[in-house]
């Protein structure tokens, strides 16, 4: 989660851009293996752009987790972990997000030929009653399948939450 300090900063950079400004809320996560043990590296981006046609302002933490899903190539847990961190963000930035153009992006994939889409209904339906909001995912989600991509994946450092 975005300690104090963090949601202060957000909640101070939202006062200071239009309301015009358009949010966006991204998760993604990278599974790696820790001393024969799998874990799962989170991060949670959220996206301001600013105006809605200006440049914009990323804020970002990574998370370590151990992950529990028994197939590879089907990551229920890890993508409802996603849905939950997400959310968890939504939910505490929920009184200052109010009123503006607000949008989650779920980094799952509808087609049933890619693993992703083994949780679509739960992470959408979780989305949808904790935040109200209807989520996007692929190819439509790119706060998760860029921005926090890119973070994951080393390409740009946040802090890490240990």
């Amino acid at each position: 989660m975005f300690d104090n300090e963090e949601i202060e900063k957000i909640r101070e950079y939202l006062t200071t851009v239009s309301s015009d400004s358009r949010i966006y809320l991204g998760c993604d996560s990278q599974k790696f293996k820790r001393q024969k043990e799998w874990w799962a590296r989170y991060t949670v981006v959220l996206i301001v752009h600013i105006n809605n046609c200006n440049g914009g302002k990323v804020f970002g933490y990574n998370t370590h987790e151990r992950d529990y899903d028994k197939k590879f190539h089907k990551p229920r847990m890890r993508l409802m972990n996603e849905a939950y961190k997400v959310s968890e963000v939504y939910i505490e930035l929920a009184d200052i997000l109010r009123g503006r153009a607000v949008e989650v992006h779920l980094d799952i994939n509808p087609d049933e030929q890619y693993g992703s889409s083994c949780v679509i209904r739960e992470a959408c339906g979780y989305v949808r009653g904790m935040c109200g909001l209807d989520p996007k995912v692929k190819p439509d989600a790119f706060a998760s399948s860029y921005a926090a991509d890119a973070i994951v994946r080393g390409r740009f450092q946040v802090r890490t939450v240990t």
